[in-house]
């Protein structure tokens, strides 16, 4: 019998086939399975809760369903993430049953499933809404990349920083480590409902980063630092990488 935690949480993977850089990305082969289902795969060996794909194309839907796992399709037009989860949470519990939602991005073929149970840590504080998750940077040209986005954070912990400010920019200023944030959301219910209700911030449009948005609405968001980055896959040489590390994982 499975526990109530495991019950009240949702994982949901969103799914959006138009990529500049990789087309049909959830579709691309790794090692004898489309992308979006070794994601789904992560994810069930997480072991934290119900996973669903939110997808917007029927080949998708059918990929996912086709290998044993739960999809559900959504509009097409959702130009965020956050925006294709929440639509899959009204489908898939409109009664309001789940009160956690983990947001695992789908390119993230290779992601640890311990660094999936990391993002659920810091909700341990009952005033925390949004969890993410972090790593002090180690490469010296990644702490001037502009692609490399900076959690600003306040140490509350070794292994936990409160969010401050996030960036492209080199930031804080001065000697001390500087963190890369990692795109994996986990919400609790009510903060994902309260977030997708709100315009495009200021900061959010000049950094582009949608994360901000909630800050700048006074919503409180932890990282939980680990100890590297998943892979994201965004160009075939990312593609490559994965395969070779999911090979790897294999033999």
């Amino acid at each position: 019998m499975k526990n109530s935690a495991f019950e009240r949480t949702l994982v949901l993977i969103p799914a959006r086939m138009a990529s500049i850089r990789l087309p049909g990305k959830p579709l691309a082969d790794i090692n004898g399975l489309p992308m979006i289902v070794q994601v789904a795969r992560r994810a069930q060996e997480a072991q934290v809760g119900r996973i669903i794909v939110a997808v917007d194309h029927q080949d998708v839907f059918d990929a996912v369903t086709n290998a044993g796992f739960e999809a559900t399709m959504t509009r097409a037009d959702h130009q965020v993430g956050s925006d294709r989860i929440f639509e899959a949470l009204q489908k898939a519990d409109p009664e309001g049953k789940v009160d956690i939602v983990i947001n695992v991005q789908g390119d993230l073929p290779t992601v640890e499933p311990e660094v999936v149970r990391a993002s659920l840590r810091p909700l341990e504080n009952p005033t925390t809404d949004i969890a993410t998750l972090t790593t002090e940077i180690t490469d010296e040209h990644e702490k001037t990349n502009p692609n490399i986005v900076k959690i600003v954070g306040s140490p509350i912990s070794d292994t936990r920083l409160r969010a401050l400010y996030f960036t492209r920019a080199t930031a804080p200023y001065g000697p001390g480590p500087l963190y890369h944030h990692i795109g994996l959301y986990t919400f609790r219910r009510a903060a994902l409902e309260r977030y997708v209700s709100l315009e495009r911030s200021t900061l959010e449009k000049r950094e582009s980063l949608e994360q901000l948005r909630a800050l700048e609405a006074g919503m409180r968001i932890d990282a939980e630092i680990v100890d590297s980055v998943p892979l994201g896959v965004d160009t075939p040489a990312d593609l490559e990488k994965a395969r070779a590390i999911l090979a790897g994982r294999i033999s």
